[in-house]
């Protein structure tokens, strides 16, 4: 299950939940009771190569055609 982070405008505090996606954006109180929450914009960090050829490389030879109809 999906975590989201929450921060309440009244204390100040950050926490998060554990909710199905369909939930993300229903009220969540903070862990003191306050009902005046919003949610938290995540950043997601990806790492790792990719096997997929830059771009402009590959193959062929120039431009969006592959070299067959420029001259």
């Amino acid at each position: 299950m999906p975590r989201y982070e929450y921060r309440c405008r009244t204390c100040g505090s950050t926490f998060e939940l554990s909710r199905p996606m369909a939930e993300s954006s229903a009220p969540a109180d903070c862990p003191a009771g306050h009902a005046d929450t919003v949610k938290l914009l995540s950043a997601v960090a990806v790492g790792g190569t990719s096997s997929a050829p830059a771009a402009g490389g590959g193959g062929g030879g120039g431009g969006c055609c592959g070299g067959g109809c420029c001259s």
